[in-house]
């Protein structure tokens, strides 16, 4: 069983950057796809950004397209989410999932239930 641990959410600036950090343990987590999500007050949990298992396909919502980046490093056992441009908006708690199983990356990355393992999220603010 993969657990998560996320961290490096914070206070930022309009404009600023930010790193996400998400540790995982457990048999499966360096053959688990990861993904990124998060939730603003008052409003549903969404996709944000993914990286596949099986090739290192990353995804990304529009929203945060060309300015995060998501990426792993194995040795560490962990996956990263790198924000810049950071506009209002991107106020929410973000949480990191993993999913071991096979799926179908290009239609479901951005759907909660394709993921089986959640860590307990970190906040991020900007103002």
């Amino acid at each position: 069983q993969v657990q998560l641990v996320e961290s490096g959410g914070g206070s930022v600036q309009v404009g600023g950057s930010m790193t996400l950090s998400c540790i995982g343990s457990g048999d499966t987590f360096l053959n688990s796809s990861m993904g990124w999500f998060r939730q603003a007050p008052g409003q549903e949990r969404k996709g944000v950004a993914a990286i596949y298992s099986e090739g290192g396909t990353t995804y990304y919502s529009d929203s945060v397209k060309g300015r995060f980046t998501i990426f792993q490093d194995n040795a560490k056992n962990t996956v990263y989410l790198q924000m810049n441009s950071l506009k209002l908006e991107d106020t929410a708690m973000y949480y990191c999932a993993a999913e071991p199983k096979d799926f179908c990356p290009t239609q479901t990355w951005y759907i909660e239930r394709t993921y089986d393992t959640w860590g307990q999220g970190t906040q991020v603010t900007v103002s």
